[in-house]
């Protein structure tokens, strides 16, 4: 929890400038603690990567549906702060995620990437981890005076 002013830090720029998340106004940090809680309380992976000393990036499992019958299978989220691209701490990170949902009893992880054309990194790093293309979702956003699409990627843990 103490890393959360850093992660909020980090999302704010990407709801700010990028069409990475289709939130429009960043969560303050009493959101963050409340988005924190339900995820762990849940037993999901909430994860922090640091680099030198700074926070360089974050990922966390939520769950995918509330229903019942979707228990076991969870959506997928990494932040990089963007002075860490490029340097393989999103891979570290989504390796660790995978793991703690494995160990947890996930079976299924989805990852849905907003407007996958102008985010290549993201489906790029989670077809390397073994993430398959699943479909399309057309026009179901619009931030920043353009609708967006969405790419749902899927990886199988068992």
């Amino acid at each position: 929890m103490a890393d959360l002013p850093a992660i909020a830090g980090i999302y704010e720029g990407y709801v700010r400038t990028s069409t990475a998340t289709f939130e429009l106004e960043s969560p303050d940090l009493a959101e963050w603690t409340r988005r924190f809680t339900a995820i762990t309380d849940a037993g999901l992976p909430f994860l922090v990567a640091e680099v030198d000393g700074r926070v360089a990036g974050y990922a966390y499992c939520s769950p995918w549906k509330t229903r019942p019958a979707y228990r076991r299978t969870a959506e997928n989220s990494i932040y990089l702060a963007p002075w860490s691209t490029g340097r393989g701490v999103g891979g570290v990170l989504l390796d660790a995620l995978l793991s703690r949902c494995h160990e947890n009893g996930i079976r299924e992880v989805i990852a849905v990437v907003a407007d996958p054309e102008r985010n290549p990194a993201s489906p790029a790093l989670h077809r390397r981890r073994g993430f398959d293309d699943v479909g399309v979702l057309r026009n179901v956003g619009y931030k920043h005076d353009r609708w967006l699409d969405t790419l749902l990627l899927q990886k199988s843990l068992i």
